[in-house]
């Protein structure tokens, strides 16, 4: 089988004509244009020099990860379009991997290592075996000892030194960390050479090979790269939403769809995005948005009669909960209550959901009883509970005034 391999997971790009007998071409650059300058044109010019039309390709192998960020999404958004585009086969290659595979045969523990910044690096623990095969012939076994991982460089020496075996190192983390691996391992070390120790896309193809032998492939639809950790920017993005007051607003016909959407990922009963406009329409509603950082956090609905104001819905997204957006989604409620001479707050929650009683009962509600079997999927009782709506002496005055 032919395979075209490509690897843009570091500072190298790369790609390769394989098949199971010999690397027909490979183009490799490591140089400071980006891969989305040079990852096409390399693979055009390869297979032009070979006079072959890339439909004769069998599958596609692409190194899916760990790696730079905008290095894999190039990689992978390549290879998606051209497997998409010719209907052929993806191999997903992990990149640390096919780093330890360029060393076959070394009877050293193999460990490729890839700087993702603050002390830390990708990598992986390899080693080779030799079996004896047919007609005397000896066969090697690549064996994986601990998959593809980020950890900190002073964890992978500790591992290291652990096996009591001799090390090789390989990859764009060893100019980086080369002395603190040399003064923190006791056991022998030893730094593969030039030709070796960046990424090789004829690598990729041949070990790619051999995971499509053994069935593991999938459709271009299918394929996304591992990343191991979120990127530098989403990781600034996290720090900044967790550190920002939420900001409570009302809810505008616009925010139909995302409300929709929070709905859907956080309650098997959600609401519709339909029904969130037809109660936004209703006259008597309260309906608030919370923000943190320009991003929507979370939502409350609430209908207001005979004064008094229940609660509806109230949501967070997963990933800001417990960060103050439900607390000033409930704050802001209150004031809106206290402006229109509401008295009372009512709201039902499931018996088993103990975190979010414990937040209504830390903002001023109490358990007043219980309706039996009133939730579904799954059927569970619901926990009545109620606050009573009071202006502060300041609040007050700056109403009667």
């Amino acid at each position: 089988m032919k395979v075209l391999a490509i690897d843009s997971s570091g500072l190298t790009a790369t790609a390769a004509l394989v098949d199971e007998e010999r690397t027909i071409a490979e183009y490799t650059v490591d140089y400071k244009k980006t891969h989305s300058q040079t990852l096409l044109p390399m693979i055009s010019e390869m297979m032009e020099m070979i006079d072959m039309d890339i439909s004769e390709i069998d599958a596609i192998a692409v190194s899916g990860g760990p790696g730079s960020f905008t290095g894999l999404r190039i990689g992978s958004a390549t290879a998606k379009g051209l497997g998409l585009a010719l209907n052929k086969p993806l191999i997903h290659v992990p990149t640390v991997d096919a780093l330890a595979y360029s060393v076959y045969g070394c009877q050293d523990i193999i460990c490729p290592i890839m700087d993702a910044r603050r002390n830390q690096v990708y990598t992986g623990v390899y080693t080779f075996s030799v079996k004896n095969g047919e007609n005397g012939v000896r066969e090697q076994i690549f064996r994986v000892q601990k998959m593809q991982m980020a950890v900190p460089v002073t964890d992978l020496i500790r591992r290291l030194n652990n096996y009591g075996r001799p090390v090789v190192f390989l990859g764009d983390g060893v100019p980086v960390y080369r002395e603190m691996l040399i003064q923190g391992l006791k056991v022998p070390c030893s730094f593969a050479p030039s030709y070796m120790n960046r990424q090789r896309a004829a690598v990729v193809g041949a070990l790619g090979i051999r995971y499509f032998k053994a069935g593991n492939y999938e459709t271009a639809a299918e394929h996304k790269p591992e990343y191991l950790r979120v990127s530098q920017a989403e990781r600034e993005r996290a720090e900044r939403e967790k550190n920002a007051v939420p900001e409570v607003r009302k809810m505008t016909m616009e925010d139909g769809a995302v409300t929709a959407e929070m709905e859907h990922q956080l309650f098997p009963d959600s609401w519709s995005e339909k029904s969130i406009l037809a109660t936004l329409q209703q006259p008597g509603t309260i309906c608030l948005i919370a923000e943190k950082a320009g991003r929507t956090a979370g939502y409350l609905l609430a209908y207001t009669a005979a004064g008094e104001t229940e609660i509806a819905r109230i949501g967070v997204v997963k990933e800001l909960q417990r960060q103050g957006a439900a607390r000033a989604l409930l704050a802001e409620l209150r004031n809106q209550c206290i402006a229109q001479g509401v008295a009372r707050i009512l709201l039902d929650v499931r018996e088993s959901n103990k975190a979010a009683r414990a937040l209504y009962e830390s903002v001023g509600f109490k358990e007043d009883g219980i309706r039996q079997r009133f939730y579904e999927s799954p059927q569970e009782d619901a926990m009545l509970m109620s606050m009573s709506v009071e202006a502060s002496g300041q609040e007050q005055a700056e109403t009667d005034s």
